[in-house]
C-alpha cells in the first residue's frame, strides 16, 4: 500500500524591498552559497537525486493512439439548450445573429466598451495587454456581411474570443507578458489563432498573463496584476490570468490559455469558469512561445461546457507544423453532453482530495454526491509517489524555462524579482536532475496506466484553496508566495507531467462568494469523457455572476 506523501509547505511570503533584496542576493555567487541549498531542499531536489528510479526516461509524454479505438465516432452536435449560467454562450450569439436581433458589429462595439469599463477605477481588472479597435471592427464588419448573406463560417462566426499573449496572432506582437519581447508584430497566426479565425471568431486581442508564465498567479509587474471579477481584492490565478478573467467578467464567452503547470485550470477554477487542458499533442503548439516543451499545452477557457467543447473541436487535431500532434486519434466529442453518468467510474483518492481548505473540500464532496446521483460510481484509488511527481514536474518546467530564457540574460534585470528567483532555481538543475525527473515521468505514466484500468476519470479539487487575496497594494508590484503557489498547483501537476487530459469546472462558492473548482483527469485522448463529467456538474450548480460583470450580448 502506498502512502500519501504530499505535504503542506510553509515558505516566507515576500514583497517590495524584501523581495528585491532577496532576488538580487541570490543572483550573486555569495547569495547562492548562502541560500540556494535551503531553496533546493524545500523544493525536494535532494529527494529526487536519491530516488531509485531506473526507468528509461520519457522526455515527452506522447501516447500513440490505439488504432482500434472508437474515438473517431464523433458527435459535433451543439443543440441550442436552456442556458443555466449568467453567461451568453456562442450559440446564443449565433441565434441572435440569425434572427437579426443583433450583429457582430454591435457586439464588437459592446466588447470595446466593456474592456474600457473594466479598466476604470483604482482596481482596474487589467485583463488585456493589447486590443486594436480597428482590427476588431474590421473583423466584425466582415462577419456581419457573411451572416447577412447566410454563409456563416461556423457557429463561432462573429463570436468574440480572446487570446493569451503567449500565442502569435496577427496583427499583434507577442510579449509573453514581458517588457522586452514583442517589439515587432507576429509574422503569422499561431495554428490555434488561425483555426479560430477560419471559423469566423472575432479575435478581440491579447490577454494579460504572468510574466513568461512561470507562476500560477495573476501578477504582472509590467501590465498590472489581473484582478478577479468576483472580488477585485483577490487573485485570478495564472498564468492564463487575463483569459480566465475575460471570460468570467462576461466580455467574451471563450478565451485561449496555455498550461505548463495548471495555467489554464487554476485561473479557470479561481474565476468560476471552465478550463480544458487536452492530452499532450492534441492541440498544436505552433506559434506558442516555446517556454516548456515537454509539459506545455494550449487550450480553451470558456463560461460553459458547451463552449469549451465547441472551441476544443475547432482548435484540436493534427497539424503538420507541430509533429507532436501526429500521433493522435480523430478528435471526438462522442457523448460529451449525455445528461447522466451511468456506467462511468469516478476515481477518488481521499487523502489527496481532503488536503485542501475546508470550504474547498466541502464543495468537492457536495458535487461528488451530486455526480453519484446522476449515475457515477465512486471507486477509491491510490496514486503512488505524488510528491515525486511534483518534484519531477518542477524540475522539468523550471529547467526548460531557464534554458529558454538563457538567451535573454541581457534582459534579466527587466523582469520581475519573483520571475528572476524562479529562473535562478531552474538554472541550478543539473543534467542528472533533469534525466532523473524524466525517469519519474516514465514511472508516473505506468502508475496512471494501472489506475485507468480501474476507473474512467480521476476527480479532485482543482485547487487546494479559493482565490487568495492579492498581497500588494500597487498593481505593478511583484510578489513571491511559493507556499500559496504549491497549494494552487496541488492537483494539476500530474496532468502536465504525464500529458493526461484534465478539465477544471465550477462546483460551488465559498462563504465569501469566491468560486471553487473541481478537476476531472482522464486517460489519454478521452477529452469527451471529461466534458461529459463537467456537463453533468453544470446541470446541478446554480452559477453566480461576478461582482464585476460586463455582459457583451445584451437582451
Amino acid at each position: 500500500m502506498s502512502q500519501y506523501n504530499l505535504e503542506t509547505i510553509k515558505l516566507p511570503k515576500m514583497t517590495g524591498n524584501m523581495l528585491s533584496l532577496f532576488a538580487n542576493l541570490i543572483e550573486t555567487k555569495f547569495g547562492k552559497m548562502l541560500l540556494l541549498n535551503t531553496l533546493l531542499e524545500n523544493g525536494g531536489i535532494p529527494k529526487l537525486r536519491t530516488n531509485s528510479a531506473s526507468e528509461t526516461p520519457a522526455f515527452y509524454p506522447l501516447q500513440e493512439a490505439d488504432t482500434n479505438s472508437s474515438a473517431a465516432n464523433q458527435s459535433l452536435e451543439f443543440p441550442l439548450a436552456e442556458n443555466k449560467t449568467p453567461y451568453a454562450a456562442s450559440l446564443n450569439y449565433a441565434d441572435k445573429y440569425r434572427k437579426t436581433e443583433t450583429s457582430p458589429e454591435t457586439v464588437a462595439e459592446q466588447v470595446w466598451r466593456n474592456i474600457k469599463s473594466s479598466e476604470q477605477g483604482e482596481q482596474a481588472l487589467r485583463i488585456f495587454i493589447a486590443v486594436k479597435k480597428d482590427d476588431l471592427f474590421s473583423q466584425a464588419e466582415a462577419a456581419t456581411k457573411r451572416i447577412k448573406q447566410g454563409i456563416p463560417l461556423s457557429l463561432l462566426d462573429g463570436v468574440p474570443v480572446a487570446i493569451k499573449d503567449e500565442l502569435d496572432m496577427l496583427p499583434y506582437p507577442t510579449t509573453v507578458g514581458t517588457s522586452f519581447y514583442g517589439k515587432q508584430p507576429a509574422l503569422e497566426d499561431s495554428t490555434v489563432a488561425a483555426r479560430l479565425r477560419a471559423a469566423g471568431a472575432l479575435l478581440v486581442g491579447k490577454t494579460n498573463m504572468h510574466e513568461i508564465g512561470i507562476a500560477p498567479n495573476g501578477m504582472n509587474a509590467h501590465y498590472g496584476v489581473v484582478r478577479n471579477p468576483y472580488d477585485s481584492n483577490h487573485d485570478t490565478g495564472g498564468s492564463s490570468s487575463g483569459s480566465a478573467a475575460a471570460v468570467a467578467a462576461g466580455i467574451v464567452p471563450i478565451a485561449i490559455g496555455a498550461d505548463g503547470g495548471g495555467s489554464i485550470r487554476i485561473p479557470a477554477a479561481l474565476c468560476g469558469v471552465v478550463g480544458l487542458k487536452a492530452t499532450f499533442g492534441r492541440i498544436s503548439e505552433f506559434g506558442a512561445a516555446p517556454l516548456c516543451w515537454s509539459v506545455a499545452h494550449v487550450g480553451p477557457i470558456a463560461a460553459s461546457v458547451a463552449d469549451t467543447a465547441l472551441a476544443y473541436s475547432i482548435i484540436a487535431g493534427p497539424d503538420p507544423k507541430d509533429p507532436n500532434t501526429s500521433v493522435q486519434p480523430a478528435v471526438s466529442l462522442n457523448g460529451w453532453n449525455i445528461p447522466h453518468l451511468e456506467g462511468l467510474r469516478l476515481g477518488v483518492y481521499p487523502a489527496w482530495n481532503e488536503h485542501a481548505d475546508p470550504e474547498v473540500v466541502l464543495a468537492f464532496k457536495e458535487m461528488l454526491a451530486a455526480l453519484v446521483k446522476r449515475g457515477g460510481n465512486v471507486v477509491e484509488i491510490e496514486i503512488p509517489e505524488l510528491d515525486e511527481m511534483r518534484i519531477a514536474h518542477s524540475v522539468t518546467i523550471l529547467a526548460e524555462m531557464a534554458t529558454v530564457m538563457r538567451a535573454e540574460k541581457a534582459h534579466r534585470k527587466e523582469m520581475a524579482e519573483s520571475v528572476r528567483l524562479s529562473l535562478v532555481l531552474g538554472e541550478e538543475m543539473a543534467a542528472g536532475d533533469y534525466v532523473q525527473a524524466q525517469r519519474i515521468r516514465a514511472r508516473a505514466l505506468t502508475h496512471f496506466e494501472k489506475i485507468y484500468q480501474q476507473v474512467d476519470v480521476v476527480l479532485s479539487p482543482a485547487t487546494a484553496k479559493a482565490a487568495p487575496q492579492i498581497p500588494v497594494s500597487n498593481s505593478n508590484q511583484a510578489w513571491s508566495d511559493l507556499s500559496t503557489d504549491i497549494e494552487l498547483m496541488r492537483y494539476v501537476f500530474p496532468g502536465n507531467l504525464t500529458g493526461l487530459p484534465a478539465i477544471s469546472f465550477p462546483v460551488g462558492y465559498t462563504t465569501q462568494g469566491l468560486p471553487v473548482g473541481m478537476q476531472a483527469m482522464g486517460n489519454h485522448w478521452q477529452e469527451n469523457l471529461l466534458l461529459r463529467v463537467a456537463f453533468n456538474a453544470e446541470q446541478v450548480l446554480e452559477r453566480q455572476a461576478p461582482a464585476h460583470f460586463y455582459p457583451t450580448l445584451l437582451d
